[in-house]
């Protein structure tokens, strides 16, 4: 039997983004916002969506050197400001139900001579205009994925003793195992993954656990988790009823923390990708669930700005489980890209909590879900954590303590 060409695997992958990320419905409409460098594969997802009965498809490119254009040059005020044919575009492609995906095809040292103060502008003018399509993927409204290509700038700085070429050829490689589409039947291979991270959930739930204890190398952090948390894993469910997977690859299953129930410090264990900037080693010490102390070896002033975008930024919304023998994690790489390191690490996320995090949080406004204990923000940024040294406790509310991770993984 011949080896599966890379061609092959590239169709594999658009099939599993189509039938498993965003799971299509006939008629529906497709919005892809993709970059530049990704046109073959938009291509692919295009042609199978048509197959599969979309409604239309339609693409909007985007391209990280235009971006670092306007963000050299474009005035303050512009950079602050957030087109509204292009607010209301977004918002109507949600208020007809369409899918959205994020094709990224990114260098991840793209803006970093880059003001951070500049990005940081720009980057809350696009969510504060775009907040209604946010609160639509993060409540469950519409289905949305992301899927990454590789370039050579990314490729680079995953394997920089390569030259580009070779560097390119893994990269694919790896992320065609890590989305499992170098198998025969890739949909089938996710089935089976996604009913794994099923029966996690439902055993985390059953739990209801009333706190989580992590402690690590420079962690020791206490997390309350609300009342009525739900823990989610695999995808989730639109209000009527379609199962999608918002990531491409995906191994967490995550909850949404108590926003005043973060006590201790943590420190991250892979760097952040943020806007096209890298920061390291971040420390941060949580009081009630605030941040009140911030730290990182590169990249500071850029998480500080990250932490300034609003009162939410100032809190957590995520907590997620991930261990160290997963797929991505046992590759021991670090991809600079938080779709794969975040899926190869426990991790946490500064900002809004997902409203499918509590009970009946989809049907909850803004204030309600404050109530529930959720943090709301117009950003939601996660930073890596996990390591082979972590260990992390799941407490009852009567008090009884349990092992969940010893040494990075599950306890069996």
């Amino acid at each position: 039997m011949n080896a599966m060409t890379n061609e092959t695997k590239l169709s594999n992958l658009a099939k599993v983004t189509v039938e498993v990320g965003i799971n299509l419905q006939p008629y529906q409409t497709l919005f892809i916002n993709a970059s530049i460098e990704a046109l073959g594969f938009v291509r692919k997802i295009s042609e199978l969506a048509y197959r599969k009965g979309a409604g239309n498809v339609h693409v909007e490119w985007s391209d990280q050197e235009l971006s670092k254009q306007r963000l050299t040059y474009a005035s303050e005020e512009m950079l602050a400001s957030y087109p509204n044919w292009s607010k209301g575009r977004a918002e109507s492609f949600v208020e007809e139900n369409a899918a959205f995906l994020n094709i990224q095809s990114t260098d991840p040292d793209a803006f970093k001579d880059i003001d951070p103060k500049r990005v940081a502008i720009q980057n809350k003018a696009a969510a504060l205009a775009l907040r209604k399509v946010s609160t639509a993927r993060q409540s469950g409204k519409v289905k949305f994925c992301v899927v990454c290509i590789p370039n050579e700038a990314w490729a680079k700085k995953v394997y920089p003793h390569l030259n580009p070429k070779d560097a390119v050829e893994q990269l694919w490689e790896a992320v065609f195992q890590m989305t499992r589409v170098d198998t025969l039947e890739p949909v089938k291979e996710w089935d089976k993954h996604i009913a794994y991270l099923t029966s996690k959930v439902d055993e985390l739930n059953e739990k209801r656990y009333r706190q989580l204890y992590f402690v690590a190398p420079g962690t020791d952090l206490t997390i309350d988790l609300p009342d009525d948390h739900l823990w989610v894993g695999g995808g989730t469910k639109t209000h009527d009823g379609v199962f999608f997977t918002p990531n491409l690859p995906t191994e967490e299953v995550f909850t949404a923390p108590l926003k005043t129930g973060v006590n201790g410090t943590v420190t991250s264990t892979k760097p952040l990708i943020y806007s096209g900037t890298v920061i390291e080693n971040i420390q941060l010490t949580f009081k009630d669930g605030k941040i009140v102390s911030v730290n990182a070896s590169k990249g500071l002033d850029t998480l500080k700005e990250l932490i300034k975008t609003d009162e939410g930024a100032r809190y957590l919304g995520e907590v997620a489980l991930v261990p160290q023998d997963s797929p991505i994690a046992i590759r021991e790489t670090i991809f600079y890209h938080t779709l794969f390191d975040e899926n190869a690490s426990c991790h946490l996320a500064i900002g809004a909590a997902y409203p499918l995090c509590v009970q009946d949080g989809n049907k909850m406004t803004g204030e309600q879900l404050g109530e529930s204990g959720l943090n709301t923000s117009i950003t939601h940024v996660d930073f890596m954590i996990g390591s082979n040294e972590m260990n992390i406790d799941g407490i009852q509310a009567d008090g009884h303590r349990e092992p969940l991770f010893r040494n990075g993984c599950w306890v069996k």
